[in-house]
């Protein structure tokens, strides 16, 4: 089975939280990776998405510490469309 990752950028004006995670994250940019496996038996080449991850990075204490997260695309869209509501801009 094929596999892919592709990864992309997504910038917070306003501290967020993610459910399923107690923590609230700082405002910044974040990294968002997607797992997608090639879809077998069809006369075309397609993905699904499979997984999506958002890293996190440490920050005081915690520098230095990485963690991939996993969230759903629908809990993404929820905190950057929350996110673009509460920015003053």
């Amino acid at each position: 089975m094929s596999t892919r990752s592709s990864r992309s950028m997504v910038t917070f004006a306003n501290a967020f939280v993610l459910p399923g995670y107690s923590d609230e994250l700082a405002a910044g940019e974040y990294e968002i990776v997607v797992e997608e496996e090639l879809l077998q038996s069809l006369s075309f080449e397609a993905f699904r998405r499979t997984a999506t991850y958002s890293v996190v990075h440490g920050k005081g204490s915690q520098i230095g510490r990485t963690e991939q997260r996993p969230i759903t695309e629908k809990d993404l869209e929820t905190a950057l469309r929350r996110d673009r509501r509460i920015d003053p801009d």
